[in-house]
This record gives structure tokens, sequence and C-alpha cells, in this order.
């Protein structure tokens, strides 16, 4: 496996067009383990898992399922096609164990070769991803900032770019967040300090405020060692679509992240290496597992639609457990090179 440090990458990626040369990608093996045991045994049980499948930027290979339930099945949410595999354990079940565990090889994205002139599309196409979410809205003060934002802007690239520019400007990241963040944005204008899902929830409203249209994607972070406790290393990311190009990969909450992490000022030069860098680009050390906000889960859950999907999900006797609690809710992830 080819690994390189995350600065080294993003001055790869910087001068890959020019170049030629072949991006980086990481591979590894990635086991879930679920023990519901805990909970009472006179009531059924159910489990929600974000399932990984291939696109062109992953390689999903070798998922093994095994468990003691009664029943399991992989489904897709009806408005995203997000993929979900799904367990259920009767009432009287004294045990309730099940274990996921698929090969990863993801490739660094790099998609900076922007064309001159952008071709024509119909917003209509992409409504699902220029409309509000529950905590997401794109009116009010939302559209207020995202009009501030890209005045004088007349292209959705130099839309997004104004956006992006502000996120890593105005957010920043606050390790007291609970998760990667709930990602409301309302809140989040008033005290700009969060997690992955915050400074990418307000990144996507205020593009689709400006009528560019964006996405949050939901994952988990590879590791760079042999093997490595992954339970907590959920990541949110985002990109945007670019009419006559596709959709552009971005990531300022690892612009904040890494000047947080490496104590970095917004004007030093290793700050301005990271957003070139993840304006277009995305390093290897992700695995994608889901998209979409207020998703409705197949088989339908009996708690609220789910804010985001990016974290497993469980209900005990109808009851919905804490995601953001693995001991209580009782999972373990695991990075195998």
């Amino acid at each position: 496996m080819r690994t390189i440090s995350l600065l080294i990458g993003a001055l790869v990626a910087l001068i890959l067009p020019c170049a030629g040369l072949a991006q980086s990608q990481t591979a590894g093996t990635i086991v879930m383990e679920f023990d519901l045991s805990a909970h009472p045994a006179d009531e059924d049980a159910k489990l929600w898992i974000p399932y990984p499948v291939s696109d062109n930027d992953q390689q999903i290979t070798d998922i093994a399922v095994k468990g003691d339930f009664a029943q399991s099945a992989v489904y897709t949410d009806q408005t995203y096609s997000t993929p979900m595999l799904y367990a259920r354990w009767d009432k009287g079940a004294v045990s309730r164990k099940l274990q996921l565990s698929f090969h990863a090889v993801r490739q660094e994205v790099v998609k900076k070769d922007f064309p001159a002139e952008e071709g024509a599309w119909d917003p209509a196409d992409y409504a699902l991803y220029l409309a509000p979410t529950r905590l997401g809205p794109i009116d009010g003060p939302v559209k207020a900032l995202a009009d501030q934002i890209t005045a004088g802007k007349n292209t959705v690239l130099a839309k997004a770019k104004a956006i992006y520019d502000w996120s890593c400007e105005n957010m920043y990241r606050d390790p007291a967040t609970k998760g990667c963040g709930a990602g409301d944005v309302c809140l989040l204008l008033v005290t700009p300090g969060g997690k992955c899902t915050d400074i990418h929830s307000v990144f996507v409203a205020l593009c689709r405020a400006a009528g560019v249209p964006a996405r949050e994607i939901f994952g988990i972070r590879q590791g760079k060692e042999a093997v490595v406790d992954i339970t907590t290393w959920q990541h949110c990311w985002a990109e945007f679509f670019l009419p006559g190009y596709g959709w552009v990969p971005v990531d300022p909450a690892d612009v904040r992240k890494m000047m947080l992490t490496e104590k970095l000022a917004l004007d030093d030069a290793k700050t301005k290496e990271y957003r070139e860098y993840f304006w277009g680009g995305w390093d290897s050390y992700r695995v994608k597992l889901a998209v979409g906000r207020d998703v409705i889960l197949t088989p339908r859950q009996e708690g609220a639609p789910l804010n985001t999907f990016g974290y497993p999900y469980a209900e005990v006797g109808g009851k919905v457990l804490d995601w953001l609690d693995p001991k209580s809710f009782k999972y373990t992830f695991t990075y195998r090179q």
C-alpha cells in the first residue's frame, strides 16, 4: 500500500494536472462489530448500519456479514438511494451480535481542471441538492449571507469558491463538539465553531441559497498504521456541482482541522497549501458510507427522520439508542492495513 503524509499528498495533488503523476490510494480492511446484548431481552432490537459500496473513487470488496440476528438484508432509502445493512433480533434473544467487514481501496480525488466556460444546465435536474433541510434552511439569514458572500459573482464556480473561502476563513473547529456536530446552520451562523458536519452543513446551505447544487458526504477515515481503532473516526466532507464538469470535491473542515492541529494562522503558508488542496481535492484516507439529510430508513425507523446517517442507528423496544455513545450502544470499528 502506498501511504504518504497529508501535506505531501496535498503538494503532489497541486502539481498533478501539469505533471501527470498518478494519484495516491489507501487500502485496508474495516471491521465493524456490534453487541446489543446488554439491552432488555424482552424487547426486540433493530440495527441499521451505513453500508459501503463501490463508486468512481473507491472499490469495496470482500464484504462479510455474520451474527446471531433473526433477519438481515441490504436496503436503500427512497430519496438518496443510500445503502444500509438492516438486522433484527426478536424478543427473547439473549445474544445480539453482528459483524460487518469489508476491504476498501480508496483513491485520492483531485479535480482542478475547471473549464473556462460553464455548460448549460437545468436546476430542476438538481432540485434535491438545491433544497433546504430541517437544519439547513436556505432563506432568511442564510440567504442574506449567501448573497453577501457571492456579490458580484456570476458563475457557479465563482460563487462556490467565494463560499469555500468564507468557510475556511470564518468557521473554526471546536474540539468540544460532540461527534461530527449536528450541522444546525442557523445556530452556526451565530457561533461558527464545530466539527466537520457543522462546517460542511454551512457550506452546503450557503451554496444552495446561492443557487449552487451541493451535498454532504458521510463516511469514516482510514488509518495510517497497521491496526487502528477507528470507532470515533467518522468524517463528513462535501461537494458541489459545476455545470459542464461534474461534482467538485471540497473539505474546508479539514483545512480548519489542520490549522488547529498544527497551530496555523490564516496567513501561514501551510494554511494556504491546505486551502488550495482541499479546493477540488480529497485525500485517500476516507471511505464514503452515506449521503442525505432527514433520512427515512428502510424498514422505516420508529424515531424521527435521521438528521444524518453517518453513524449506525439502533432501536430497542422502539426506543432510539444514542449512536454517539459507542459504550452504551456498544460498537467497535477497527481498521487493518
